[in-house]
């Protein structure tokens, strides 16, 4: 899992961070999250999802948002569904009355897969982010689980 998300880091504008993490920092992640999925075959991560609360204060204790990650290679044989489908279904379970992504605008594929599970583009934040010398924009997507 490490390896994937720092991937992501190093390579591409799907997380904003410029910093890799450390196995502290993920493990501290599965720790504080209410669930984590992973995707493995062969005893190999190929992607893992969670979620956790939107912003922090109880007037947003029903309103989500998820991570996931994929191997690079690892897209279009259903795990982003199913990894996103398990996050959901928790979510909803446990009261959550919406969930967001947030997504780099420029990240086509990223839209796109939201879009087709019935995300649907609420915001778009300009200049939020900064990685590889130059602004990204964010585009925040919702969907209502309840």
């Amino acid at each position: 899992m490490l390896a994937i998300y720092n991937h992501y880091i190093r390579n591409t504008v799907v997380n904003f961070a410029s910093t890799e993490k450390t196995l502290a920092e993920v493990e501290a992640m599965i720790a504080t999250r209410p669930a984590f999925f992973v995707a493995a075959r062969d005893g190999e991560v190929l992607g893992f999802a969670t979620y956790g609360q939107f912003r922090n204060g109880d007037g947003y204790a029903r309103c989500m948002e998820h991570t996931i990650l994929l191997r690079p290679g690892a897209s279009g044989a259903g795990l982003g569904r199913a990894l996103l489908t398990a996050v959901e279904d928790h979510a909803r379970a446990g009261g959550a009355h919406s969930i967001f992504a947030g997504v780099a605008a420029e990240n086509a594929a990223g839209r796109a897969f939201h879009a087709a599970m019935g995300y649907s583009e609420t915001w778009t934040l300009r200049e939020t982010g900064w990685k590889f010398g130059r602004w990204l924009d964010l585009v925040l997507m919702q969907k209502f689980l309840s």
